[in-house]
């Protein structure tokens, strides 16, 4: 049942938060921890989750404490699952997750943060999920949903392929076996990629959508990180992850409606201009559910919306300002250009930024 209660978020000794917040002087008036705040922030606040956000945190973290000097952010990209896991118990103030919450975890996090509407749940990070593949000779690879569903199905399972060579009339394919590569951890990226397999592809993919990969048989590798590198070392392997990550691998292109679109910012973010916002949640959460079968022109469906995860109220007021300071630069038009810059993801829109804020100013201590 969800609390009603006022139960502020607490945590274990070994993941304690030692804050202090210090006025600064007039000039450092601009902290960059949200517009008219006026001091900056110092202390270590330590959040965990999706692999996929790393890049972007990384980005983050530089231009924080450019303008915070005084401030240290640690981030363990364990996985979605395990940031989940993390913030529901209590074990980190701030989490990161590539699928918003589900029911059970919803429930728990609700709980944690002291009620419904004190959870806070922003898809701050939005980037395109790469079908990144290592074929030798070919360059530029053309997938329609089906086809892509049978691939990681594994019921296609040479480059040559007819269904393959449909969606690519003038490419030179080998008969390579394809090795598909997937996530072994629980993960975002494997949620959200696997939802899109469901909704665009639901003829050819009869799997549940769940953060696990559901297909056994192929090769796999814990986080981001070990997907692109295995993908790397095999000839004929496919796999999917966040486009930042992907390094020198090239990226498929989905087709969606009449044409084949490529994992870029701009395709990314018209998706989520066109989806809508999961109902029944607290006033702060913004879990949204995406369109993945959209036919829309220009619109790459392959996507994470990567949350952070916070609640409005913390036991320690220093806490709640450090909170409140680092997800006002992470929602904030500068964070979101250095996220663009370093990882690749499209910037929220104007009106989710606004929804963001209202959010986060909403952070402070319990009573």
């Amino acid at each position: 049942m969800r609390s009603t209660g006022r139960k502020a978020l607490t945590f274990s000794a070994a993941m304690a938060l030692t804050l202090t917040v210090g006025a600064c002087g007039a000039s450092n008036e601009d902290t960059g921890s949200g517009e008219g705040s006026g001091e900056g922030v110092s202390g270590t606040l330590s959040g965990a989750g999706s692999s996929a956000q790393a890049a972007a945190v990384d980005a983050w973290k530089v231009g924080f404490q450019e303008t915070n000097p005084e401030a240290t952010v640690n981030y363990d990209p364990v996985g979605s699952g395990g940031g989940r896991e993390q913030f529901v118990s209590g074990g980190v103030p701030w989490a990161g997750s590539d699928a918003y919450l589900d029911e059970d975890e919803l429930t728990g996090a609700q709980e944690q943060c002291g009620g419904a509407d004190n959870l806070i749940e922003i898809p701050a990070y939005i980037s395109p999920i790469a079908v990144t593949y290592n074929i030798e000779g070919v360059d530029e690879l053309n997938l329609s949903p089906d086809t892509l569903a049978q691939i990681f199905d594994q019921k296609i399972t040479t480059w040559d392929d007819e269904a393959i060579a449909e969606d690519n009339p003038d490419a030179d394919l080998p008969s390579t076996d394809i090795t598909v590569v997937n996530r072994s951890d629980e993960s975002g990226t494997t949620e959200n990629f696997v939802e899109y397999l469901s909704a665009a592809a639901e003829d050819s993919w009869p799997h549940e959508v769940d953060g696990n990969w559901p297909v056994s048989g192929g090769t796999a590798a814990k986080g981001t990180t070990g997907v692109v590198d295995a993908i790397g070392q095999a000839d004929g392997a496919i796999g999917y992850a966040d486009v930042s990550q992907i390094g020198d691998l090239p990226a498929a292109n989905v087709k969606v409606g009449e044409e084949y679109v490529g994992p870029t910012p701009e395709a990314a973010a018209k998706i989520i201009d066109a989806s809508e916002q999961v109902e029944d949640r607290g006033q702060y959460d913004y879990a949204t559910d995406l369109s993945r079968d959209t036919t829309e022109s220009g619109t790459y469906p392959v996507v994470l919306a990567s949350y952070e995860l916070a609640c409005t109220q913390y036991d320690d007021a220093e806490q709640a300002e450090l909170v409140k300071a680092w997800l006002s630069y992470l929602v904030s038009e500068e964070g979101q250009e250095a996220a663009a810059e370093q990882a690749g993801s499209a910037p929220i829109s104007d009106d989710l930024r606004g929804r963001a804020e209202e959010a986060i100013d909403a952070i402070s201590a319990s009573e």
